[in-house]
């Protein structure tokens, strides 16, 4: 797979920062001894937003792929099933 662009990872760098904050709200969640169900739905925001990172790279790097590779026929496909279902 093509290297990232650095210059398209702005979004994505955003995102990741944004979970990483509500991770951390998490954990102090939890220090407090905060309600169960409240820590859970944070939590699984945190899940969300990572995963949604996760597919806008795999996007993105599949986009590079098709502009600067030789075309579809050069992509690894089992290598982008993998990355696909590394996020599922």
């Amino acid at each position: 797979m093509t290297a990232l662009d650095p210059s398209e990872m702005g979004p994505v760098v955003n995102r990741i920062k944004r979970a990483q904050g509500q991770l951390a709200g998490v954990l102090r969640m939890l220090e407090e001894g905060r309600d169960c169900e409240e820590v859970v739905t944070q939590l699984a925001a945190v899940s969300r937003a990572l995963d949604r990172a996760g597919f806008a790279i795999v996007a993105a790097g599949l986009r590079q792929c098709i502009v600067n590779g030789d075309g579809p026929d050069s992509l690894d496909t089992k290598k982008m099933e993998k990355l696909f279902l590394s996020l599922a």
